[in-house]
C-alpha cells in the first residue's frame, strides 16, 4: 500500500516540486524524441546510451530555451544540440575504450590524459578525419583555437612516442 506525503498545510511537496516546462518545449519534445532517439541509436549502438543522450539534448535544449526561440529556425538548432551530445558521447565512449588498449608506444594511454578539448581536437581530426571548419562548430571555437589544441595535443603526445619516431640523420 502507498501512502500519499503531504506536508503540514496539506499540500504535496512532490507535485509542487515539478516545475512547469514551456507548452512549447512540450510540443517540441514530443514530435521530435522519436526521430532523435532513433538518430542517437543509430550514432551510439545501444538504446540506454541513446536514451541517455536524447536526455541530455533535450536537458541543454531547455537550458537554452529562452535564446533557442528568439533566435529563429528551432528545428535546425535542437537538431545541432542533440548532434553536439551524440558526438560528445562518442568521443567519451572512445576515451574510455582507449584507456583498455595497450600498445607499445604508448599512444593511447598518453591520448586518455589529454585535456578533454585538446583530446576532441586530435580526434575529430586525426582519427575520424573531420576538417578544421567542422570541428571549430563542434567545439565552438574558432578554427585557429582548434589549430592550437591539436598542436598542444601533439606536443603531449611526443614524448609517449618519441623514442618509436626515427628523424632523419638518426642513426640506423
Amino acid at each position: 500500500m502507498t501512502e500519499d506525503v503531504h506536508a503540514e498545510d496539506g499540500s504535496s511537496p512532490v507535485a509542487e516540486a515539478v516545475l512547469p516546462l514551456p507548452l512549447e518545449f512540450e510540443a517540441l519534445y514530443l514530435s521530435n524524441q522519436e526521430a532523435f532517439h532513433s538518430y542517437a541509436l543509430l550514432q551510439l549502438g545501444s538504446n540506454g546510451a541513446a536514451e541517455d543522450a536524447v536526455h541530455r539534448a533535450f536537458l541543454e535544449i531547455l537550458r537554452h530555451w529562452d535564446a533557442l526561440t528568439e533566435e529563429g529556425n528551432l528545428q535546425q538548432h535542437t537538431w545541432a544540440i542533440l548532434r553536439r551530445v551524440v558526438i560528445s558521447q562518442t568521443l567519451e565512449a572512445f576515451r574510455a575504450r582507449l584507456t583498455l588498449l595497450r600498445g607499445e608506444t604508448g599512444l593511447f594511454q598518453a591520448m586518455g590524459t589529454l585535456p578533454p578539448r585538446q583530446f576532441d581536437a586530435i580526434v575529430l581530426r586525426y582519427v575520424l578525419q573531420y576538417d578544421t571548419r567542422w570541428i571549430s562548430w563542434y567545439m565552438g571555437v574558432t578554427p585557429s583555437t582548434v589549430d592550437y589544441h591539436c598542436r598542444k595535443a601533439k606536443e603531449r603526445l611526443e614524448p609517449a612516442v618519441a623514442s618509436h619516431i626515427k628523424t632523419e640523420g638518426d642513426p640506423k
